[in-house]
């Protein structure tokens, strides 16, 4: 037996309600993160919670003194605690440049972290400046 598209559209819909459904993009919170990047130094680690489903964006609004660089970014699962450390599941790991959207995809509800790394190895401190657009 097959079943008509739009039913199927129809129960899903009424599943995501039942669920709390998922945020609509343009009404996400925009958490904005900044720090300093030293030559071989410590990443920038950004604990964040999205507390419905929906989309995540991450995006380098900014960069200094080289613009024209790249940052590594790796977003996390946080353990339940919140730590951004230890036993933690990689979700997307990618380079990041200056005002484009480096990491796009579906999230859930949870706790998450952002890190933010030198990648390519800087010549000079670099300070940054990264947007997380989420439910």
């Amino acid at each position: 037996m097959r079943v008509p598209a739009a039913a199927v559209l129809a129960v899903a819909g009424l599943i995501s309600i039942s669920c709390g459904g998922i945020t609509d993009p343009s009404k996400n919170t925009i958490d904005t993160f900044s720090g300093t990047l030293t030559v071989g130094g410590q990443p920038g680690v950004h604990p964040f919670s999205s507390s419905k489903n929906g989309e995540i964006a991450v995006k380098v609004t900014a960069l200094a003194p080289v613009s024209n660089t790249y940052v590594g970014l790796i977003w996390l699962q946080a353990q339940s605690d919140g730590n951004c450390s230890g036993n933690v599941i990689t979700l997307q790991q990618t380079l990041g440049q200056l005002n484009f959207t480096a990491i796009s995809n579906v999230i859930s509800s949870g706790r998450y972290c952002l890190v933010v790394y030198d990648a390519v190895g800087f010549t000079a401190t670099e300070t940054y400046t990264v947007t997380v657009s989420h439910p």
